[in-house]
């Protein structure tokens, strides 16, 4: 961890999963023009999840930081 605290790691970690969201949105975009079914639904389910981890990620080690902050 060193120079940077948990916070900032987190911070970082959810803006590379962001990034990675906008790149399966734009790669399912690519594969629904070329109509690849199984790679554009491949892509569509990958930038689900990384843009639903990226905002979850925060909130849980917010809630977390808070209820250790409140003992």
């Amino acid at each position: 961890m060193g120079m940077f605290g948990t916070g900032s790691w987190v911070m970082i970690v959810s803006v590379l999963l962001f990034v990675a969201s906008f790149y399966f949105t734009l790669t399912f975009f690519e594969h629904l023009k070329s109509e690849d079914e199984r790679l554009s639904k491949q892509a569509k389910i990958a930038a689900v999840i990384c843009l639903g981890a990226a905002l979850l990620l925060p909130a849980v080690y917010q809630l977390y930081f808070v209820n250790e902050m409140m003992r």
